[in-house]
């Protein structure tokens, strides 16, 4: 939870942004054809969250030690600085806006805080964030900047990803994101670099490895049983290149290239092997019962619990019987 500021020569430390959170591979009303995120006009207004327990409510600040997500924090080393840095923020807060002078270091230090109490309703209470299309500056120097930028990093405005990275990770897209400018271009960049690799390899399996290309793409394709040994290897490539530009089944481009990449560095019996029982659980060769494992739909022989299970248990020199079997049942369907 904890972030950095980055300090400029001056000393002063750089504004950070809310922006809109734009993503054009996400249906958003056809607002993505023209790169926007939100209609003209249109903005969005949230205050602070708070958890309401035993009729006490506690905002969702960033600047509470006694929050779940300081007290869980599992090394006593990265807790104890955690502590020392909201400690640190709230003495600079309350001495800033409520004169209010307190040592961090003092036993009693929260009763001695005045403001800025986790369950002060009427200064939280008032504490809100209205965003559209135009980026909002927070300046980490002012104080209700700052405050603000705890909150969103703690996660008390749900319309606001704590950063861009943040954001993409998320399985429902925010409206809006902190941008954290050098991480932004730093994980856009990484993304880049990520898809730009996987790509490559895709050219290189295409170049010279086609038999692996097919594997490579039952595996990590959701709708991999398409792919037949009579499918041209040109729209193997189609689908794989759009695959990694995350407009397949994973809608991450990061993830996706991850898959891919993972994938093809399989070794050669390991991806084929994957492939096939992949398949053999999609032409129900092999079946799930309601114990929860899997088993030869036709002489009910376990197999395991899940898929990689079954890998496992076909690598075994004992079931070559058993792999054999299999691999006929299902390369009848990659040969038709």
């Amino acid at each position: 939870m904890s972030f950095t500021l980055v300090e400029t020569k001056t000393g002063k430390r750089t504004p950070l942004a809310i922006k809109p959170y734009f993503d054009g591979r996400l249906s958003n009303m056809g607002l993505e054809n023209y790169g926007l995120s939100l209609f003209e006009g249109v903005t969005h207004y949230e205050q602070l969250a708070c958890v309401e327990q035993n009729g006490i409510k506690r905002y969702v600040t960033g600047l509470n030690e006694f929050a779940p997500d300081v007290k869980n924090i599992p090394d006593p080393e990265m807790r104890e600085a955690k502590i020392k840095e909201i400690r640190s923020a709230v003495a600079d807060l309350e001495r800033s806006l409520a004169a209010n002078v307190i040592d961090p270091e003092d036993k009693d230090f929260w009763n001695k805080v005045q403001l800025l109490k986790p369950n002060n309703d009427e200064f939280w209470g008032k504490i809100e964030l209205k965003c559209g299309n135009d980026p909002i500056f927070l300046n980490p120097d002012d104080p209700y900047d700052l405050i603000k930028i705890y909150a969103i990093n703690a996660g008390g405005f749900s319309i606001i990803s704590k950063s861009y990275e943040d954001a993409r990770s998320r399985q429902r897209a925010p409206k809006f994101f902190l941008d954290k400018f050098e991480q932004t271009v730093s994980s856009k960049t990484e993304s880049k670099k990520l898809r730009n690799k996987a790509l490559a390899e895709l050219q290189q399996l295409f170049d010279k490895n086609t038999n692996k290309l097919l594997y490579v793409a039952k595996v990590v394709d959701i709708g991999g049983a398409q792919y037949k040994k009579s499918t041209p290897n040109d729209i193997i490539y189609d689908n794989m290149d759009a695959f990694i530009n995350g407009e397949g089944s994973e809608k991450s481009s990061a993830r996706a290239a991850q898959a891919f990449l993972d994938t093809s560095d399989l070794d050669m019996e390991s991806l084929k092997l994957k492939a096939i029982v992949k398949d053999a659980v999609y032409y129900k060769v092999v079946i799930a019962k309601p114990d929860g494992f899997i088993y030869h739909k036709d002489n009910n022989q376990l197999l395991g619990r899940n898929q990689s299970d079954i890998v496992e248990y076909l690598k075994n020199p004992t079931n070559e019987d058993m792999l054999n079997d299999i691999l006929k049942k299902v390369e009848k369907y990659w040969n038709s």
